[in-house]
């Protein structure tokens, strides 16, 4: 009856808890005349039922599994008139909400997605998955199907967060994708079982994706988003906002390439680089991938210097190649005799030439 972060109900119930919240709003005590229009639909008993039918759960603050993180929406909520800590969470599934969010990152996206964004969002959802992160996402088409699949291919945890009752199944042909989070994962959502959705409810429903984990990744993304509103939600709630670039022509990932350029989103390209972004202040570093060597990269000087002065096929004599590296001949002759046991050399009655080309290190 009371929509997902409505401030009007988070200052009339400010510290009331739920039992007597009920009983004021059936008082109809002052103050709460802005939610008598639903009173008459309100059944908590038929909530009740519902859940139950479908082996859900409601946890409220206070409970051994409330999520205490989402705390800090208590103190967020500039970007938006929806905020605020929610109520309580309906939850259905075998996994403790508490303890899987712990260590959880939220991968969100485009529903519009490419191959190449839901190739991604599904491999890094994996790895994470496989590096013991729960993977926190919408249930949506497109990237959020995709990171929670990937996910459950790893055979780890995966969280959906719905904008409608934990009874429903949105958008309907995720029915088996969400049968399958059900059974390895959880559903969680702030709306009462048998609710519909709604575009608001879609709004309301980021920053509870974004305050429940430890970061949020964007894959792909238009400017205008909702994969940038929970982006928002996160940089609101201090946590890390990560994106992963993409192809320069494509309009998904301008999103992503706005929050790298605009608003110090970490680019990451891979897991590393997104659990070195979540974990605490020097823990979980990851090193720049620099190409790897070759063995002509230890080569000395005047060895190499040599080596590039061998002509590729024809022939030449030691003192042509000694005046084309700049070097007098008898170092080059020795850099060609070191080069000849390391085979990068041949040596021919009329000279000089390369056994076979030399790694490019340019």
């Amino acid at each position: 009856m009371i929509e997902p972060g409505d401030l009007a109900a988070l200052k009339v119930f400010e510290g009331v808890g739920v039992l007597e919240m009920w009983e004021r709003l059936r008082r109809k005590d002052l103050g709460t005349e802005r939610w008598e229009t639903r009173m008459a639909a309100v059944e908590p008993e038929r909530d009740l039922e519902r859940a139950a039918a479908v082996g859900a759960r409601f946890v409220i603050p206070g409970d051994d599994e409330w999520p205490e993180q989402v705390d800090v929406l208590a103190d967020a909520g500039q970007l938006s008139r929806r905020a605020g800590v929610p109520f309580g969470l309906w939850v259905r599934g075998p996994a403790r909400l508490r303890q899987v969010l712990e260590k959880s990152v939220a991968i969100v996206g485009a529903r519009a997605c490419s191959s190449y964004g839901a190739h991604v969002a599904g491999e890094l959802a994996a790895g994470l998955a496989a590096n013991g992160y729960a993977v926190v996402s919408g249930g949506a088409y497109g990237i959020d199907a995709a990171a929670h699949r990937g996910a459950l291919a790893a055979s780890g945890v995966t969280v959906a967060v719905l904008a409608c009752g934990v009874d429903k199944s949105y958008p309907r042909s995720n029915s088996a994708l969400f049968s399958r989070i059900v059974e390895q994962g959880l559903v969680v959502s702030e709306l009462s079982p048998g609710c519909s959705p709604s575009k608001l409810r879609f709004l309301a429903r980021n920053r509870v994706i974004a305050s429940a984990s430890q970061g949020t990744l964007v894959v792909e993304a238009a400017v205008r988003s909702g994969a940038l509103n929970s982006a928002g939600w996160a940089e609101q709630c201090g946590r890390p906002v990560m994106a992963v670039p993409g192809p320069i022509t494509s309009h998904m990932s301008e999103g992503s390439h706005v929050l790298i350029r605009e608003r110090d989103a970490v680019l990451v390209t891979d897991v590393a680089e997104i659990i070195e972004a979540v974990s605490e202040l020097g823990s979980g570093l990851t090193s720049y991938r620099h190409a790897p060597k070759t063995p002509v990269d230890e080569l000395p000087h005047d060895v190499r210097r040599t080596l590039d002065a061998v002509p590729v096929q024809t022939p030449v004599p030691t003192h042509r190649i000694a005046t084309t590296a700049g070097l007098d001949v008898p170092t080059t002759q020795a850099a060609l005799e070191a080069l000849l046991e390391l085979a990068l050399v041949l040596s021919t009655p009329t000279g000089w030439h390369l056994a076979v080309p030399p790694t490019d290190t340019a």
